[in-house]
C-alpha cells in the first residue's frame, strides 16, 4: 500500500483538475439532493443516481491515472477483459466459436504489453492487421460455416471497441514529456477523460432542457439536435480553458476538443445501436445509473484513439 501511494503523481495542473472534479461533483450532488426535497421528479432522481455513479468512475480513472503507469495498465487491461465479457456474455455465439473467444480474451494482455513498452507500430497494427486476419482463420478451423461471416464480423469489431480504442489511454501514459512544457502523459489521459465525460454530461442536459429535433429516432430517440450541438459547443468551450494540461495552442486545443465531442457523440451512437439490435437498454447493471462498463466507457472507446493520433501528430511529426 506504501509503494502505490508512494508512486501517486500530483503535479500541479493534475491537481487542478482534481479540484475542479472535486468541486462540480460537490455542487451537483448538493444541487439536486435540494432540488429532490423542493420538487421531486424522475428526471431528479435519474440524476441523482448517476451524479452517484460519477463519484465512482471519477474516483476510478483518478486513482488510474495518478498511479504508477504499471497499476494504471493492469485496471485498464481488465477494464477491456469487463467489456469484452459484457458483449460476450449478449452475444448468442456459436459453440464452435469458443477456442475463437479465447484468443480474443488472449489478445488483451499482448496489447497492453505493446502499450507500456510504448511499441507505437506494434502496437498500432496488432489488432486491425493481425487479429483481423487470426480471428477469420481461426473461425474456419473450427470447421463451422453456419452463420461464420457473423461471427467474423461481430468478434474482430468488439475488438475494436473493447481493446483497440480503450488501450489508447494506456500508450498515453506512455507519452514522452513534452518539449519544455512539462506536460505529462497522465496530464493528457486526464484531459481526455475529462473532456469525453463533459461531453457526455453536456449532451445529456441539453437533450433533456432543450431537446426537440430527434437524430436517430429509430436508433436513440433521447439523442437531439439540440443535445448535440449544445454539447459540441459547451465541450470545446470546456476544452479550450483545460488546455493548461496539454502543449496545444488555442486553434489546436478548438481543433481537438471539437473532434472528441463529434467522436464521443459517434461512440455513443454506435453502442446505441448495437443495444438495439441485441433488444437491450443497458449492455449490464454493472454501474447504477449507467448500466454496464461499456455502456460508460463507449464515447471514451470512440474518443481515445483520434485523440492520441491527433496529439501524436501535432507534437512529435
Amino acid at each position: 500500500m506504501n509503494k502505490i501511494i508512494n508512486s501517486i503523481d500530483l503535479n500541479a495542473e493534475i491537481q487542478w483538475v482534481i479540484a475542479i472534479i472535486l468541486s462540480i461533483l460537490i455542487i451537483a450532488t448538493t444541487t439536486f439532493w435540494i432540488w429532490n426535497k423542493l420538487k421531486p421528479s424522475k428526471l431528479v432522481n435519474e440524476m441523482i443516481l448517476r451524479t452517484r455513479s460519477w463519484w465512482g468512475m471519477c474516483f476510478i480513472f483518478l486513482f488510474a491515472a495518478t498511479v504508477n503507469p504499471i497499476i494504471t495498465y493492469i485496471g485498464l487491461a481488465f477494464l477491456s477483459f469487463f467489456t469484452l465479457r459484457e458483449v460476450y456474455t449478449l452475444l448468442k455465439l456459436r459453440d464452435s466459436d469458443r477456442t475463437t473467444l479465447l484468443l480474443c480474451y488472449l489478445s488483451i494482455p499482448i496489447q497492453y504489453y505493446f502499450a507500456y513498452q510504448g511499441w507505437y507500430t506494434m502496437f498500432l497494427i496488432f489488432i486491425p492487421v493481425f487479429m483481423f486476419i487470426i480471428i477469420p482463420f481461426f473461425l474456419v478451423m473450427a470447421g463451422d460455416t453456419k452463420d461464420i461471416i457473423r461471427s467474423m464480423c461481430i468478434l474482430p469489431t468488439s475488438l475494436m471497441l473493447g481493446i483497440f480504442g480503450i488501450s489508447h489511454l494506456a500508450l498515453l501514459v506512455s507519452f514522452p514529456e513534452m518539449n519544455n512544457d512539462n506536460i505529462s502523459g497522465k496530464a493528457l489521459l486526464l484531459f481526455l477523460i475529462f473532456i469525453t465525460e463533459a461531453n457526455d454530461i453536456m449532451q445529456y442536459v441539453f437533450g433533456k432542457l432543450f431537446g426537440r429535433h430527434k437524430i436517430l429516432p429509430k436508433v436513440s430517440p433521447n439523442k437531439t439536435w439540440e443535445g448535440f450541438i449544445g454539447g459540441v459547443l459547451s465541450t470545446t468551450a470546456i476544452g479550450y480553458f483545460m488546455g493548461f494540461l496539454t502543449p496545444l495552442s488555442s486553434i489546436e486545443l478548438i481543433l481537438i476538443s471539437f473532434c472528441i465531442a463529434i467522436f464521443g457523440f459517434m461512440g455513443d451512437a454506435i453502442i446505441s445501436a448495437v443495444k438495439r439490435d441485441f433488444g437491450v437498454k443497458d449492455m449490464g447493471n454493472t454501474i447504477p445509473g449507467h448500466g454496464g462498463f461499456l455502456d460508460r466507457i463507449d464515447s471514451l472507446s470512440t474518443t481515445s484513439s483520434p485523440f492520441f493520433h491527433l496529439i501524436y501528430f501535432i507534437v512529435i511529426v
